[in-house]
C-alpha cells in the first residue's frame, strides 16, 4: 500500500483521535477499569494505525540517503498535534 500523507490528511487523523480517545477510555479506560486489551487494540486501531498511516505515511521512503530533517514530517507531525488540540479545546463549544 503506498499512502501518500499531507499535512490535510495528518490534521484529518489528529481529528479523528481527539474524538475518538475519550470514547475509547470511557469505555475500556478510566479509573474503574483494569487496562484491559481492549483499550490498547482501540487505541491502536484507532489512533495509532491512522496517525501512521496519514501523518508518516506507508510505501517506501523517498529519502535515499535517510539523512536530515525531513521537513514535510515535521509539518504533517505539526498539523496532526494542531488538529488534535484544536477539538480538544472546541469539544466543550461543539458538544462532543
Amino acid at each position: 500500500m503506498n499512502l501518500r500523507p499531507t499535512p490535510l490528511t495528518a490534521a484529518l487523523a489528529g481529528i479523528v483521535a481527539a474524538v475518538a480517545w475519550p470514547y475509547l477510555w470511557s469505555r475500556f479506560g478510566g479509573a474503574s477499569s483494569s487496562g484491559t486489551t481492549e483499550l490498547v487494540v482501540g487505541t491502536l486501531l484507532v489512533i495509532a494505525l491512522p496517525a501512521h498511516a496519514f501523518v508518516v505515511g506507508m510505501g517506501p521512503s523517498g529519502s535515499a540517503e535517510g539523512r536530515g530533517v525531513d521537513a514535510a514530517l515535521l509539518k504533517r507531525i505539526g498539523a496532526w498535534l494542531a488538529a488534535a488540540c484544536a477539538v480538544t479545546l472546541l469539544r466543550p463549544v461543539l458538544g462532543l
